[in-house]
């Protein structure tokens, strides 16, 4: 069992992937899908979805969603 996770724009360049799977047997939250890719701390203004839908860190993740991070966007 496993969640796909998604990372995009300035995300993706600083992790260094766009897209990767992992075993979903330890993963409980946003965060611990956050934590398994980087030892970066969490960045608030970091948005998170969850099949496609926004979400907290501390959202429930179970096997077979699809966890997204992306950065804020501005504009004007």
């Amino acid at each position: 069992m496993s969640i796909n996770v998604l990372v995009f724009a300035s995300l993706s360049e600083q992790l260094g992937l766009s897209e990767t799977k992992l075993d979903a047997a330890s993963i409980n939250t946003a965060l611990d899908v956050w934590q398994a890719l980087t030892s970066q701390q969490a960045d608030e203004a970091v948005r998170v979805a969850i099949n496609q839908e926004y979400a907290d860190f501390s959202s429930t993740v179970k096997s077979g969603d699809e966890v997204a991070f992306f950065p804020p966007v501005t504009g004007g």
